[in-house]
Protein backbone atom coordinates (compact mmCIF):
# COMPACT_ATOMS: atom_id res chain seq x y z
CA UNK A 1 0.00 0.00 0.00
CA UNK A 2 1.82 3.04 -0.95
CA UNK A 3 -0.28 6.19 0.91
CA UNK A 4 0.76 9.64 -0.66
CA UNK A 5 0.19 12.61 2.01
CA UNK A 6 0.47 15.82 -0.20
CA UNK A 7 -1.57 19.29 -0.83
CA UNK A 8 -1.04 21.88 -2.79
CA UNK A 9 0.02 24.27 -0.43
CA UNK A 10 2.58 24.24 2.29
CA UNK A 11 2.30 25.02 5.47
CA UNK A 12 0.34 22.33 5.80
CA UNK A 13 2.11 20.05 8.73
CA UNK A 14 1.91 17.20 6.14
CA UNK A 15 5.04 16.14 7.18
CA UNK A 16 4.50 15.66 10.83
CA UNK A 17 2.03 14.07 9.78
CA UNK A 18 3.88 11.61 8.02
CA UNK A 19 6.58 10.98 10.58
CA UNK A 20 4.08 10.76 13.38
CA UNK A 21 1.81 8.04 10.94
CA UNK A 22 4.87 5.75 10.52
CA UNK A 23 5.88 5.49 13.62
CA UNK A 24 2.14 4.68 14.76
CA UNK A 25 2.16 2.26 12.04
CA UNK A 26 5.56 0.84 12.97
CA UNK A 27 4.42 0.73 16.70
CA UNK A 28 1.19 -2.02 14.90
CA UNK A 29 3.92 -3.95 13.50
CA UNK A 30 3.52 -3.24 10.11
CA UNK A 31 6.88 -3.01 7.39
CA UNK A 32 6.85 0.46 6.73
CA UNK A 33 9.05 2.91 4.73
CA UNK A 34 8.78 6.16 4.36
CA UNK A 35 9.88 7.82 1.25
CA UNK A 36 11.13 11.52 1.51
CA UNK A 37 10.68 13.51 -1.67
CA UNK A 38 10.30 16.41 0.14
CA UNK A 39 13.66 18.95 -0.67
CA UNK A 40 13.58 20.44 2.79
CA UNK A 41 14.08 16.54 4.00
CA UNK A 42 12.32 17.14 7.06
CA UNK A 43 11.76 13.28 7.90
CA UNK A 44 14.32 12.41 7.03
CA UNK A 45 16.24 14.79 9.63
CA UNK A 46 13.47 13.67 11.95
CA UNK A 47 14.43 10.05 11.46
CA UNK A 48 18.30 10.64 11.91
CA UNK A 49 17.75 12.07 15.66
CA UNK A 50 16.09 8.70 15.99
CA UNK A 51 19.16 6.91 15.27
CA UNK A 52 21.41 9.12 16.83
CA UNK A 53 19.34 8.42 20.25
CA UNK A 54 18.62 5.11 19.60
CA UNK A 55 15.38 5.59 19.72
CA UNK A 56 13.20 2.34 18.87
CA UNK A 57 11.46 1.36 16.47
CA UNK A 58 13.67 2.97 13.67
CA UNK A 59 12.13 4.44 11.28
CA UNK A 60 13.14 3.90 7.02
CA UNK A 61 13.52 6.96 4.90
CA UNK A 62 14.46 7.00 1.19
CA UNK A 63 14.12 9.34 -1.78
CA UNK A 64 13.42 7.46 -4.61
CA UNK A 65 9.63 6.06 -5.81
CA UNK A 66 9.68 2.55 -5.77
CA UNK A 67 8.02 0.44 -8.83
CA UNK A 68 5.25 -0.87 -7.98
CA UNK A 69 6.60 -4.43 -8.10
CA UNK A 70 9.19 -3.45 -5.58
CA UNK A 71 7.00 -1.93 -2.96
CA UNK A 72 6.80 -4.56 -0.65
CA UNK A 73 4.59 -3.41 2.54
CA UNK A 74 3.80 -0.34 3.75
CA UNK A 75 5.12 3.45 2.19
CA UNK A 76 4.09 6.69 3.46
CA UNK A 77 5.09 9.22 0.72
CA UNK A 78 5.93 13.19 1.57
CA UNK A 79 6.47 15.46 -1.53
CA UNK A 80 6.65 19.24 -1.73
CA UNK A 81 5.22 21.54 -4.30
CA UNK A 82 8.70 22.73 -5.33
CA UNK A 83 9.31 19.47 -7.33
CA UNK A 84 5.88 18.99 -9.61
CA UNK A 85 7.30 16.05 -11.47
CA UNK A 86 7.71 13.93 -8.09
CA UNK A 87 4.50 15.12 -6.93
CA UNK A 88 2.74 13.79 -9.83
CA UNK A 89 4.74 10.86 -10.36
CA UNK A 90 3.76 9.90 -6.42
CA UNK A 91 0.20 10.74 -7.66
CA UNK A 92 0.53 8.30 -10.52
CA UNK A 93 1.53 4.96 -8.43
CA UNK A 94 0.01 6.21 -4.96
CA UNK A 95 -3.33 3.75 -4.05
CA UNK A 96 -4.23 6.06 -1.58
CA UNK A 97 -3.94 9.97 -0.95
CA UNK A 98 -4.37 11.60 2.47
CA UNK A 99 -4.70 15.57 2.03
CA UNK A 100 -4.33 17.58 5.10
CA UNK A 101 -6.17 20.60 5.01
CA UNK A 102 -5.23 23.95 7.55
CA UNK A 103 -8.79 25.73 8.39
CA UNK A 104 -8.19 28.63 6.07
CA UNK A 105 -9.82 29.65 2.61
CA UNK A 106 -6.13 29.31 0.63
CA UNK A 107 -6.69 25.57 2.03
CA UNK A 108 -9.71 25.39 0.53
CA UNK A 109 -8.59 26.73 -2.96
CA UNK A 110 -5.33 25.06 -2.80
CA UNK A 111 -7.26 21.15 -2.00
CA UNK A 112 -9.45 22.15 -5.16
CA UNK A 113 -6.24 22.38 -7.09
CA UNK A 114 -4.85 19.49 -6.11
CA UNK A 115 -8.10 17.33 -6.72
CA UNK A 116 -7.81 18.72 -10.63
CA UNK A 117 -3.95 17.49 -10.72
CA UNK A 118 -4.35 14.54 -9.81
CA UNK A 119 -7.38 14.18 -11.94
CA UNK A 120 -4.78 15.06 -14.81
CA UNK A 121 -2.13 13.20 -13.24
CA UNK A 122 -4.44 9.62 -13.46
CA UNK A 123 -6.53 7.86 -16.14
CA UNK A 124 -9.66 8.65 -16.38
CA UNK A 125 -11.64 5.82 -13.78
CA UNK A 126 -8.57 5.22 -11.79
CA UNK A 127 -8.55 7.34 -9.50
CA UNK A 128 -7.05 6.38 -6.18
CA UNK A 129 -9.14 6.98 -2.88
CA UNK A 130 -8.64 10.61 -1.84
CA UNK A 131 -9.26 11.44 1.39
CA UNK A 132 -9.15 14.79 3.51
CA UNK A 133 -9.08 16.11 7.23
CA UNK A 134 -8.20 19.15 9.10
CA UNK A 135 -5.04 19.31 10.13
CA UNK A 136 -3.76 22.30 12.78
CA UNK A 137 -7.15 23.15 13.78
CA UNK A 138 -8.13 25.67 15.74
CA UNK A 139 -8.26 24.10 19.23
CA UNK A 140 -11.46 25.66 20.75
CA UNK A 141 -14.21 23.38 20.24
CA UNK A 142 -16.55 25.62 18.52
CA UNK A 143 -14.29 27.34 15.79
CA UNK A 144 -16.08 28.87 13.07
CA UNK A 145 -12.62 28.39 10.93
CA UNK A 146 -12.39 24.72 11.91
CA UNK A 147 -16.77 24.07 10.91
CA UNK A 148 -16.52 26.36 7.50
CA UNK A 149 -13.54 24.32 6.63
CA UNK A 150 -14.86 20.65 6.77
CA UNK A 151 -18.53 22.17 5.32
CA UNK A 152 -16.71 23.05 2.31
CA UNK A 153 -14.69 19.70 2.30
CA UNK A 154 -18.27 17.87 2.05
CA UNK A 155 -19.07 19.46 -0.51
CA UNK A 156 -16.08 18.46 -2.69
CA UNK A 157 -16.35 16.36 -5.25
CA UNK A 158 -13.80 13.24 -5.24
CA UNK A 159 -13.00 13.46 -1.86
CA UNK A 160 -13.91 11.72 1.93
CA UNK A 161 -13.39 14.24 4.31
CA UNK A 162 -12.58 12.45 7.56
CA UNK A 163 -13.93 13.55 11.17
CA UNK A 164 -10.93 13.07 12.50
CA UNK A 165 -8.32 16.11 12.99
CA UNK A 166 -5.14 17.25 14.37
CA UNK A 167 -5.24 20.37 16.60
CA UNK A 168 -2.73 23.15 16.39
CA UNK A 169 -0.66 21.43 19.44
CA UNK A 170 2.99 22.63 21.38
CA UNK A 171 3.35 18.17 22.05
CA UNK A 172 4.08 17.48 18.10
CA UNK A 173 6.01 20.95 17.58
CA UNK A 174 8.22 19.33 20.90
CA UNK A 175 7.67 15.59 19.65
CA UNK A 176 8.83 16.39 16.29
CA UNK A 177 12.43 18.60 17.47
CA UNK A 178 13.13 15.13 19.93
CA UNK A 179 12.52 12.46 17.03
CA UNK A 180 9.64 11.46 19.27
CA UNK A 181 5.89 10.46 18.05
CA UNK A 182 3.55 12.60 19.90
CA UNK A 183 2.37 8.82 21.80
CA UNK A 184 6.15 8.47 22.85
CA UNK A 185 6.65 12.01 24.16
CA UNK A 186 2.57 11.91 25.81
CA UNK A 187 1.30 8.78 25.70
CA UNK A 188 -2.17 9.88 27.40
CA UNK A 189 -2.25 13.49 25.83
CA UNK A 190 -4.53 15.02 23.56
CA UNK A 191 -2.37 14.88 20.14
CA UNK A 192 -1.73 11.47 21.03
CA UNK A 193 -5.71 10.78 21.14
CA UNK A 194 -5.97 12.72 18.23
CA UNK A 195 -3.09 10.75 16.02
CA UNK A 196 -5.12 7.23 17.21
CA UNK A 197 -8.47 8.87 15.73
CA UNK A 198 -6.91 9.85 12.67
CA UNK A 199 -4.73 6.66 12.24
CA UNK A 200 -8.19 4.81 12.87
CA UNK A 201 -9.86 6.76 10.31
CA UNK A 202 -7.17 6.41 7.42
CA UNK A 203 -6.48 2.71 7.77
CA UNK A 204 -9.78 1.85 8.99
CA UNK A 205 -9.36 -0.01 11.90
Amino acid sequence: MLTLYANFKGGTGKSTVVFNMAVWRLEQGHDVTVCDLDPQRTVTDVAAIRAEDGIEPALKVVHKLPTRAKAKGEWLIDVGLSDMDALKAAIKISDRIVIPVTPSQADIWATQQFLDIIAKARPKGKLPPVLAFINRADPHPRSRENAETMEVLDMLEGIKPLDAKMVQRLAFRRSFSEGLAVFELEPNGKAAAELDALAAAIHNE
